[in-house]
């Protein structure tokens, strides 16, 4: 609970009172929990903070539970950016929100979350976790514990929409005015606990511009090896973060010092290790990318990964051959572009999207969203043998290519 104790404090000449939390002992003697910081100190725009982020936070507020947007929203809108995700933490149990919400699942095994439900956005509430079982523990817990579990102290600031306020237990504050990113679990626990912050570390230094700690770095390069037992799903879900952010390229660049993105995209970081004129190129790439992201473009898969292969597919293949050339051929660069970004496995669609972006830039037109779909109503026949609205127009006239008519209706399938 808040205490209304003000300090008179004396910065840089000038006065001010700073708000305490304070919270009781055992034995019943009030203790400092954490610093509390107005809107004349946060300075976040309001405006900026999204109404149905702040209709389920009263919500459950109303309810009588102790409700907060945090992580890195709270960051974003100190950092004066508008976020594009508002992650919610309550005192309330999944159940008790779910109660709260008709238009919301309950989703997760070990431990339960709540998705709230806003048309097609989507608002992830969890419940305060305790530190019962280590940093990864599953069970519910206090707001005192839940903020020791996160990662990185600017990830760890709870902003109040209603008071307007954001309360501070880890000096995240601070690391914020200094710029720095700071770990909050012991570094030696970590990204033992869950590697995967090895790369967080990074996208949030290279997304805000701040510095990570020599020491942070070392143990990076150090560990990053744990990355390799981290399910291909989660890293997956990271790439497609950074594939998406405005700062792509010194992300990507940082992971790659680090040793991180042979987990990410093996194939890429063994070839800009071992080609100049490639990694010259990727990171060219990948800049404008960025510039796409930044200004705004429509996020739209197939253009994405199509600056992650364009290169790579650009040095393997001979092009001139590939516009004279059959349905193999046209299969055999989709495979190949598949095989260079694994570990990820993105819907197959947006990758064959892809693929076709890459073939109109040397001016072969793949008609076809789903042009390697052998089983699509309308394709080729059963031997694999395209139809002629699949083929690239230099092929449709090649007398030489197959199937240059219509190919033979294969059987519905089974339902």
């Amino acid at each position: 609970m808040f205490y209304n104790f003000g300090l008179q404090i004396k910065k840089g000449g000038s006065e001010g009172f700073l708000r305490i939390r304070y919270g009781k002992e055992e034995n019943g003697a009030l203790v400092k929990k954490a610093a509390v910081y107005t809107r004349d100190e946060h300075r976040i725009n309001f405006a900026d903070v999204d109404r149905d982020a702040v209709f389920v936070c009263s919500r459950l507020r109303a309810g009588g539970f102790e409700t907060y947007i945090v992580g890195g929203a709270v960051r974003d809108l100190m950092l004066g950016k508008k976020p594009k995700d508002f992650d919610i933490v309550t005192g309330a149990t999944p159940a008790q929100i779910k109660k709260i919400f008709r238009n919301s699942r309950i989703i997760g095994r070990r431990f339960r979350l709540v998705h709230v439900f806003f048309g097609p956005r989507i608002f992830e509430v969890s419940t305060f976790r305790s530190l019962k079982d280590g940093h990864t523990s599953n069970t519910y817990g206090s707001i005192e514990e839940d903020v020791l579990r996160r990662d990185f102290s600017i990830n760890a600031l709870f902003y109040d929409p209603e008071k307007q306020v954001v309360v501070d237990y880890v000096k995240g504050m601070a690391d914020i005015r200094r710029k720095k990113i700071r770990p909050i679990i012991p570094a030696d626990l970590i990204f033992k606990d869950d590697p995967v912050r090895m790369i967080r570390a990074l996208k949030y230094a290279g997304a805000t511009g701040f510095s990570v700690p020599w020491t942070l770095k070392r143990r990076i390069k150090k560990e990053a090896a744990l990355l390799g037992a981290v399910s291909p799903s989660r890293r997956t879900e990271e790439l497609f973060k950074i594939i998406n952010s405005p700062h792509v390229e010194r992300i990507v660049e940082s992971l790659e010092d680090a040793g991180l993105y042979r987990y990410l995209q093996a194939e890429a970081s063994a070839r800009l290790k071992e080609d100049a004129g490639f990694r010259r190129r990727y990171f060219l790439t990948l800049a404008d990318l960025g510039v796409c992201n930044g200004n705004g473009a429509e996020k739209q898969g197939g253009r994405v990964l199509m600056a992650l292969v364009q290169d790579y597919l650009a040095d393997t293949h001979d092009w001139d051959a590939l516009k004279k050339g059959g349905w193999e051929e046209y299969k055999a660069v989709f495979f190949a572009a598949r095989r260079f970004i694994l570990p990820m496995n993105p819907p197959r669609a947006d990758l064959e999207k892809a693929v076709r972006l890459v073939f109109a830039g040397y001016g072969i037109e793949l008609k076809k969203a789903r042009i390697f779909d052998e089983r699509r109503r309308g394709g080729g026949n059963r031997s694999g043998g395209p139809a002629a609205e699949h083929q690239p127009k230099a092929a449709q006239k090649n007398e030489d290519s197959p199937a240059g008519g219509k190919g033979r209706r294969g059987p519905r399938p089974k339902r």
